[in-house]
């Protein structure tokens, strides 16, 4: 049975003003952090079509909650993880809080 994740520090707010993307390793993953509207949303920083960097993507959509891989072009939704183009392609989310001062990301097995 898989423990419950635990939330670790990776970043400053103000590391992530509002549009900003950043690339931090949490364990052996790296995590692509997106700064949508204030809000904080954190996915696998690998697109699952050849491996490129997503937080170095650019980004559109409402809000800017697109993310284009800069590698081919494949798009998720950072707020869900889901393809807006290929039906049931995704990168996994994780979930994030701020608290004590530091964004905060849980992952399994960090």
């Amino acid at each position: 049975m898989a423990g419950a994740p635990r939330f670790v520090k990776v970043a400053a707010p103000a590391d992530l003003p509002p549009r900003a993307a950043r690339a931090v390793r949490v364990g052996d993953r790296f995590v692509a952090l997106f700064n949508v509207d204030g809000a904080v949303h954190a996915t696998d920083n690998v697109c699952p079509h050849a491996g490129g960097p997503l937080a170095r993507g650019r980004r559109g959509g409402p809000c800017g909650e697109i993310v284009a891989c800069p590698w081919h072009g494949w798009r998720f939704n950072v707020r869900t993880g889901e393809s807006p183009d290929l039906p049931g392609e995704r990168v996994c989310t994780f979930p994030v809080r701020v608290a004590d001062g530091c964004i905060q990301v849980a992952v399994e097995n960090p």
